[in-house]
């Protein structure tokens, strides 16, 4: 402890441009590596697909994430971050090499590490000196002993190498905040000297205040995922009592109020909705039982959070149902506003609205969505729903509208104009954006959640 003392603050006065490649250029590696570049480090993001690069260097970033297209284009004009298809070069020419491929989840639960392996052997193909390996995907527990084992396996001198665990804590919508001014920094190494270059190359966020954490490697992957599977367990948590609400005449934002005022607790993730999506919460909740099967243990908490989760997803549809007083929502036309898992982002894997998506139309219902940022991504998953410009136009003659997504915009529904315009006033408000005494004064029958049914 006392070296890793010492080794900070030595840190907060001394700041090395390290020469660093990111292979993957997805979420993590494409605010990663910007945000390392913006730390003073010398920056490559590499990424096998050609045409994908060709866009990051003409200025185009193929994500919606506020704040990122500055950060990049800042980084680049200082010469800083760059950008290449060829990953062997890309490893050749730096010491630092960061992984942020996607782990994405098998059929039986289990992290998908082949594109961590590719990128291990290419690692292997253009190791000309020391590099120090960085993974930053979420990986899990014992995937740095693995990968170390892979390396030695082709042939690398453990001598050449050294692993380190650094995972991401990154919100989709605030990641580039997130990575700049981040609550802590997880190291995960059994080597000192690799522990210091990673608290050199994060010298500038520890000055400004993030918190460090040194541990070895394979606490450093399980804290990724005890993180996300708590923080899903606290979303299924308070939806369970957003239900109660509703069949009880409780207010769900008043008991989450207080039980945020509790310290113990605290406010965050205590906001009811239609469930958790992304990329995150849902992968590594799995990821994190499946790891703790092998070791033949249970965890029928984090279980009951998955469980509960799916079963909110269907919520919405429930309601629709009731205030339409339909056992079926067949030729009933139903806008959906809000495609993303969350607001700010275009990400909608997991998104709650693929799931009401899907069964509405396994009910034959008419569907028209809208979504500021989404749309083109569920085009890929649903290409036959009707796709609207605006708000407006998704709502023009629908039987309901149903509220998926927390956009700014959708709060500020006109909402005497909407009801004008759709063919049956109902409304069920998944987000809970709507003032309700506003639904009650437009004649809206309508649904939140957690504050019960309202049928005028």
């Amino acid at each position: 402890m006392r070296y890793n003392f010492l080794l900070i603050t030595f840190c907060f006065f001394s700041l090395n441009a390290h020469n660093i490649a990111i292979i993957g250029t997805g979420y993590v590696g494409l605010v990663s590596g910007p945000g390392l570049a913006e730390f003073g480090n010398n920056v490559i993001c590499a990424d096998i697909d050609k045409e994908k690069i060709e866009r990051l260097k003409r200025g185009h970033i193929p994500i919606y994430e506020p704040g990122l297209d500055q950060l990049i284009q800042r980084n680049v004009k200082n010469g800083k971050l760059s950008f290449t298809h060829d990953v062997g070069q890309a490893i050749e020419d730096s010491d630092v090499i960061f992984i942020a491929v996607g782990t994405p989840m098998n059929e039986d639960g289990n992290a998908d590490l082949r594109y961590i392996k590719a990128v291990l052997k290419t690692i292997s193909e253009h190791m000309n000196g020391f590099k120090l390996i960085v993974i930053k995907s979420t990986v899990p527990v014992g995937t740095g002993k693995w990968a170390s084992d892979q390396l030695q396996k082709w042939g690398i001198n453990k001598q050449k190498f050294e692993m380190v665990s650094n995972p991401e804590f990154l919100r989709e919508g605030s990641s580039v905040n997130d990575f700049l001014r981040p609550d802590r920094i997880v190291i995960g190494t059994e080597s000192e000297e690799a522990n210091y270059i990673m608290n050199d190359i994060y010298a500038s966020a520890f000055k400004d205040g993030a918190l460090p954490l040194n541990t070895n490697i394979a606490t450093s992957e399980l804290i990724k995922y005890a993180s996300n599977a708590f923080l899903a367990a606290k979303v299924s948590f308070i939806n369970e009592i957003a239900n109660v609400c509703d069949a009880t005449g409780a207010h769900v934002h008043t008991v989450a109020q207080a039980m945020g005022m509790d310290h113990r607790i605290s406010k965050h993730f205590l906001k009811p909705g239609p469930g958790f999506g992304g990329s995150c919460f849902p992968k590594d909740s799995q990821a994190l039982i499946c790891i703790a099967q092998k070791k033949g243990i249970s965890l029928p908490v984090v279980q009951a959070s998955l469980i509960t989760n799916q079963l909110q997803k269907i919520k919405p549809i429930e309601k629709v149902k009731r205030l339409l007083d339909a056992t079926s929502l067949e030729n009933k036309t139903i806008a959906i506003l809000g495609l993303a898992f969350k607001a700010n982002t275009d990400d909608v894997r997991y998104s709650p609205s693929i799931d009401v998506i899907s069964v509405l139309q396994d009910e034959r219902a008419i569907i028209k969505a809208y979504d500021p940022q989404a749309m083109e991504n569920m085009q890929n998953i649903f290409p036959d729903i009707t796709y609207c410009l605006s708000p407006e136009q998704a709502i023009e003659n629908a039987d309901a509208v149903i509220i998926m997504t927390e956009w700014p915009e959708f709060e500020k529904l006109n909402l005497k104009k909407t009801k004008s315009h759709m063919r049956q006033p109902v409304i069920v408000d998944a987000r809970n954006l709507l003032d309700i005494q506003e639904l009650k004064k437009a004649g809206f029958h309508f649904a939140t959640m957690g504050n019960g049914m309202h049928m005028q």
